[in-house]
């Protein structure tokens, strides 16, 4: 009869604790041994650690029986977790040029996780999620003083808070992956080399960009200067982002997606070489342009769908009117060169194309001149609310698109009157669809009284700094009838206490004490239009501010008045 599996273990049991028992005996082994298998009994008794798994703590004299260690409070180091967006766990999976070969880096199978370990952008990230830290505080809401630089010296204006930007969440994986993307094919190409600090990852201006884009304003970019290749780099991934999110959300796109228009085929030809690497994940580019036979375009464009399209404004126009590409859903339009563009003669083809847009796209502008030639067209284009984009701390920059009017008047009494004309002629222009929030700014010396008889007659109401010495008409401000156009007044003296950023239209009927406050002025006003007009109204007594002013005007590209010129020859003459 077979024995039990219990009758089997009792018995090896048995066998083995009376091995055990022989080994410990002190009568079969020496005492050395004896106290090698004491201490082997204590020390497996012992408790682990929370370190090492296979670590076992040793009993000592004062606790023999390490009954210390279950009273010990061991801390956790605790890990930051990143919380990731629900729409970057996978690469966009539903486009057919979108599924690269296996292996690859980019295979749309695997999770953004996993190729973000295989790259190595956790520092990246990290840079990334820091400058955007430090341009939300430094550029935003710091309401301390920033440096505008005129003719080589560096004048303080005091900075004031945009809401513009309050987005908290930074980029996501995916456009991370793109810059990526575009970075290594041009270090591959061995045309940008990337410096310590520079990379595409910690770009300001795409940083910068990306916050602007985020919030849905259109943006005007005031550096004086065409798209350079890290700017291109991130327009192209914010928009591949972009459109990965809106088709995650079930949409579908008809017509392309971002449209760049560029003033010459060689510039186009650039662009898409930039964009090119991204047709990885499904992001097809194409350009058009003169350098090639409008037949083959055509059959180029029947027998693809691109994502973005890069084109002369010309060409464009043309392929438009043949059916050949429909341009209707664009959802983000660059104009890369508008001073170029208009030299070329490209604005009303330009006006033409973005009739045929019927959506609302997001805009973004490249003014490459601070001239007043192209204000017009900028102004055609950028009708809403806008966000002024730059990195560029000069006054020309600052200042772009805001029209600078300076009279030379042999009286008060005149400038009191043009300043009443410029005051109509801002809230009577049927070419802007919002009428611009005014404000005079007026010296101790002038008489304010009269100036606010003057505005009142004019049917306009009026909000007067508490500063101001006209006790005597406060009680027919507060009762009387609310007029056409509120127009704002404050002492020159609270110039750097007041959001200018806000107003539109500035007056000056006394010109400010000091060229500063006039840069103060220029560099603050009309940070959410492109139809600013700064007013400023002369007479001899200001002889002194000629010669400054006519720098200013010059070093923004903007027309010096004769008057002006004359007036400096009073305190510097030939």
């Amino acid at each position: 009869m077979a024995k039990g599996d219990d009758t089997v273990r009792k018995k090896k049991n048995k066998a083995l604790r009376k091995k055990l028992n022989r080994k410990t005996d002190s009568s079969t082994v020496s005492a050395r041994i004896a106290s090698i298998i004491a201490s082997k009994k204590r020390r497996k008794a012992g408790k682990r650690r929370i370190c090492q798994g296979m670590c076992f703590s040793l009993p000592t004299p004062d606790d023999p029986f390490n009954d210390r260690l279950d009273k010990m409070v061991i801390s956790k180091r605790e890990t930051k977790k990143i919380v990731p967006s629900e729409l970057d766990q996978k690469m966009p999976t539903n486009k057919k040029d979108a599924v690269p070969k296996k292996g690859s880096v980019l295979e749309h199978d695997m999770k953004v996780d996993s190729l973000v370990a295989m790259m190595d952008l956790k520092d990246e990230q990290k840079k990334l999620v820091t400058l955007i830290n430090n341009v939300g505080q430094t550029r935003h809401m710091n309401p301390g003083r920033m440096q505008i630089q005129l003719g080589g010296k560096k004048i303080g204006v005091h900075g004031h808070q945009e809401q513009a930007c309050e987005s908290a969440r930074c980029p996501s994986k995916y456009l991370i992956l793109c810059l990526k993307a575009i970075e290594d094919a041009l270090h591959y190409d061995g045309t940008y080399n990337c410096e310590e600090g520079k990379s595409l990852f910690v770009n300001t201006w795409g940083v910068e960009f990306w916050r602007c884009y985020s919030v849905g304003k259109d943006i005007l970019e005031t550096s004086g200067s065409s798209s350079d290749v890290e700017q291109i780099a991130w327009i192209a991934s914010t928009a591949s982002d972009a459109i990965s999110r809106r088709e995650k959300e079930g949409l579908s796109f008809t017509s392309p997606f971002l449209l760049f228009l560029v003033p010459s085929k060689e510039k186009a030809l650039k662009v898409r070489s930039l964009c090119k690497p991204l047709k990885a994940v499904g992001i097809h580019t194409v350009s058009l342009h003169p350098g090639a036979s409008i037949d083959h375009q055509i059959s180029g464009l029947q027998s693809c769908e691109p994502e973005f399209l890069v084109s002369t404004p010309e060409r464009l126009l043309e392929l438009a009117s043949l059916k050949a590409i429909d341009i209707s859903g664009v959802s983000m339009l660059v104009i890369d060169g508008m001073e170029s563009l208009s030299r070329a003669g490209y604005l009303n083809t330009i006006k033409s194309i973005r009739q045929a847009i019927s959506a609302n796209p997001h805009t973004l502008v490249f003014n490459d001149s601070f001239s007043n030639a192209s204000i017009p067209a900028v102004q055609n284009l950028l009708t809403g609310l806008v966000y002024r984009l730059s990195l560029n701390n000069s006054v020309a920059s600052q200042s772009a698109s805001i029209i600078q009017s300076i009279y030379v008047c042999s009286s008060k009494e005149e400038k009191m009157m043009k300043g009443i004309h410029a005051l109509d002629d801002a809230t009577c222009n049927q070419m802007i669809p919002q009428p611009l929030k005014v404000l005079y700014i007026v010296g101790k010396d002038n008489n304010v009284q009269k100036l606010v008889s003057a505005v009142k007659l004019k049917g306009y109401s009026i909000s007067i700094s508490s500063s101001l010495n006209i006790m005597e008409f406060e009680n027919s401000l507060h009762s009387g009838i609310r007029g056409r156009h509120t127009v704002s007044i404050i002492a020159t003296e609270h110039i750097s206490s007041t959001d200018l950023g806000e107003y539109g239209v500035v007056i000056l009927p006394d010109f400010v004490l000091s060229i500063d406050d006039y840069v103060h002025i220029l560099a603050r006003m009309a940070r959410q239009t492109v139809n600013g007009v700064l007013h400023s109204f002369l007479t001899e007594d200001d002889a002194q501010h000629a010669g400054p002013l006519i720098e200013i005007l010059e070093q923004c590209r903007q027309a010096v008045p004769e008057a002006l010129r004359n007036l400096c020859h009073v305190v510097h003459p030939c």
